[in-house]
């Protein structure tokens, strides 16, 4: 059986191809030297003391099924801003999530707040795509890419002046993640197969993490408790989008879970 990954993975492939022949690798680059300069994307999320939020926009999910449909990035990443947040996180992916890369764009343009192209990155392509429509870092998922191909992008990712975050879902996958010298690390908390989100995950793994990483919690999310016990078991960041989307005021939320309500 073919876990929500794979079969995502199966359609992005196609989706590539096409954008590639609507507009091919060498016509992204030379529109390149008009992007302004990236955001430090890094530094936002790696700064010393209390926990730094990556706040998600996104309309729906695999998991949740809608979450806030017809919503539009723009006064909801500046209400991330203003409750606190230190970077944003906008869904690319159409089918499943409800984004586009105009959503990356014109976030980025609302806010000054860093921020990161959440994708299935499967393709040098893509990471010229995000560079080109504003984006300051770039996900990089460890399940979805073999090791030269991991290593290539994540390369290109740090080429083009951005940062990537580089995702891992099982503990199996943590030594690639380390082996590739990867400084900023995301480890869900999602069970690809059965979709449960479990913060127990991303606590137990945090022991075999260096602690000259950065180590940033995805999924599973919900209340200011959730954040007070990862940050005192050292996370230094943390990644949501469902539980701020899905309430009735998102800025209010972000700010709830930072303690700043």
């Amino acid at each position: 059986m073919l876990s929500v990954l794979d079969r995502i993975i199966s359609r992005k492939q196609k989706e590539v191809a096409e954008s590639k022949a609507i507009c091919p690798l060498s016509g992204i680059k030379k529109k390149l030297g008009d992007s302004d300069q990236p955001r430090d994307f890094f530094a936002a999320v790696s700064e010393p003391g209390e926990i730094r939020l990556i706040a998600e926009f996104k309309r729906r999910s695999p998991s949740a099924g809608e979450i806030r449909p017809g919503s539009e990035p723009e006064e909801i990443v500046r209400g991330y801003e203003k409750s606190g947040a230190a970077a944003l996180s906008i869904l690319t992916d159409g089918e499943d999530f409800g984004g586009s890369l105009d959503d990356l764009r014109v976030a980025r343009q609302a806010s000054s707040l860093p921020t990161l192209r959440k994708e299935f990155i499967i393709d040098s392509y893509q990471v010229n795509e995000a560079r080109l429509h504003g984006a300051d870092a770039v996900l990089l998922i460890a399940e979805c890419l073999e090791d030269c191909l991991l290593r290539s992008l994540y390369r290109e990712v740090i080429d083009l002046g951005m940062t990537p975050l580089v995702e891992l879902h099982s503990e199996e996958n943590l030594s690639r993640v380390l082996d590739l010298g990867a400084t900023l690390i995301g480890i869900n908390n999602r069970n690809l197969v059965t979709m449960k989100t479990d913060i127990n995950h991303v606590l137990k793994l945090k022991e075999k993490v260096p602690s000259e990483c950065v180590l940033v919690a995805e999924s599973g999310i919900r209340t200011r408790a959730d954040v007070e016990q990862l940050e005192a078991a050292g996370v230094r960041a943390i990644l949501v989008g469902e539980s701020l989307l899905a309430s009735s005021n998102p800025s209010d939320a972000a700010a709830a879970l930072l303690g700043k309500l």
